[in-house]
């Protein structure tokens, strides 16, 4: 059976997925810790900044003493993973499966980042020789259906969140991150899908700055950034060639005079500004300076509101594509479950067949005619194929019988009681 069991951004706060997440460094060893818990034929596990999931292939799916496991990998309290967890069999497993690498369960949706986190557990996985034939394949199908969702539709084409559009933004400013500084300012939730964004991105450096320091440093590791407090802003303003913020201050939190000094220090070197807060954290003055662009939080919502619209769209054709990939990935696996029914079937019949030429020769060899060997042939093996089937079906109460006859036609190709097939 297959079974994943989760949590994500959907239900669990920021500060929990931190908790419950794997490291890196020690993955390939938790997951041989849990490819041994009895039962557990294999195992995978997705730990990103937005979800951790484990994946199993089991006899049976044992939520309870899986989570019992994840609680004291991480020496988690009682009941913080019943709390926000999730789990999935079968094929709802590998629905979740193939709509988490096509992005359709992203925090935003049509992202692409999570399928490179996926990619990566993959290799993981399989150094730790923690996978099977079973979730080998369906990493395999899923990034495939990525693919397909990529080129077949334009689900990541369109931003829908502000913060997203103002990375997308910053992009007509800057063609390459990688050679860039960013300025986060804030640590609430607009601000981390900004940082991740930006990180996403190829970001050079990362600075998160808050009035709380702790709460920017937990966003900083989360995003792989660096913290600094709100009173220190000034000394880094001359660093960023981006700066974005989102905080619930009450008034600007960045004023022209401190802009117009980090100004002189970068010596006309552009700075792209977006100020996505109410009211607003920059002051208004600033977009007046030279080589300053600064958008506010209305430049963006137009473009969000029409991209909502399209990749709405996008996405349904995109769940469409994915119900029909793990309909197929289903089929797949109930057909390899059939494989040793199968197996023995075609034992039955080369034993049969066996049986009747050792027969069929010694009458040749005593001068029978060869259409009477023939006949005996196709005659004794049509009523062994048929003579085990056909004695179930009669011997069948009433329910059982209904049962084998569908699955007999099924079987067999044989038409229905009015004729068709």
């Amino acid at each position: 059976m297959l079974l994943t069991l989760g949590l994500s951004h959907h239900q669990a706060p920021l500060d929990v997925r931190e908790r419950v997440a794997f490291p890196d460094a020690g993955l390939p060893e938790a997951l041989a810790r849990l490819r041994a818990l009895p039962g557990v034929a294999e195992s995978a596990i997705v730990s990103t900044c937005n979800r951790t999931e484990l994946m199993t292939v089991a006899g049976e799916a044992d939520d309870a003493r899986l989570l019992e496991w994840w609680r004291r990998e991480r020496q988690l309290p009682e009941g913080l993973l019943e709390k926000y967890r999730y789990s999935h069999r079968d094929h709802g497993s590998i629905l979740h499966s193939l709509r988490v690498a096509s992005g359709l369960d992203s925090m935003i949706v049509g992202e692409p980042q999570i399928l490179g986190q996926m990619k990566h557990s993959y290799a993981v996985a399989g150094t730790a020789r923690a996978l099977g034939p079973v979730l080998g394949r369906l990493f395999q199908h899923a990034f495939a259906v990525a693919k397909l969702v990529r080129s077949r539709t334009q689900v990541g084409a369109h931003p829908v969140s502000v913060a997203y559009a103002a990375v997308q933004l910053a992009r007509h400013i800057f063609a390459d991150f990688r050679q860039q500084a960013a300025l986060v300012i804030g640590a609430g939730e607009i601000a981390e899908l900004l940082a991740r964004h930006l990180r996403g991105q190829g970001i050079s450096r990362l600075l998160i700055a808050n009035r709380s320091l702790d709460r920017a440093q937990r966003l900083a590791r989360a995003v792989s950034g660096y913290a600094i407090p709100l009173q220190d802003l000034p000394s880094y303003l001359p660093d960023a060639d981006l700066i974005v913020s989102s905080t619930g201050a009450h008034g600007l939190v960045l004023e022209r005079p401190a802009m117009e000094r980090a100004l002189s220090r970068r010596r006309r070197k552009p700075v792209f500004m977006i100020d996505l807060a109410v009211p607003r954290d920059i002051d208004p003055k600033i977009a007046e300076l030279e080589d300053v662009y600064l958008y506010t939080i209305d430049d963006l919502r137009k473009v969000v509101a029409e991209n909502l619209k399209l990749r709405g769209a996008e996405a349904r054709q995109a769940e469409a594509l994915v119900e029909e990939y793990a309909a197929g990935f289903n089929r797949w696996l109930e057909a390899r479950d059939a494989a040793p029914t199968i197996r023995a079937l075609r034992e039955l019949a080369r034993g049969h067949r066996d049986d009747v030429l050792d027969k069929a020769r010694r009458m040749l060899a005593g001068g029978r005619p060869v259409d009477e060997v023939l006949a005996f042939v196709a005659d004794t093996l049509s009523n062994k194929l048929v003579h085990a089937p056909s004695a179930a079906l009669r011997h069948a109460d009433a329910v059982e019988q209904a049962l084998l006859l569908n699955s007999a036609r099924k079987l067999f190709d044989l038409p229905d009681e009015e004729g068709e097939k």
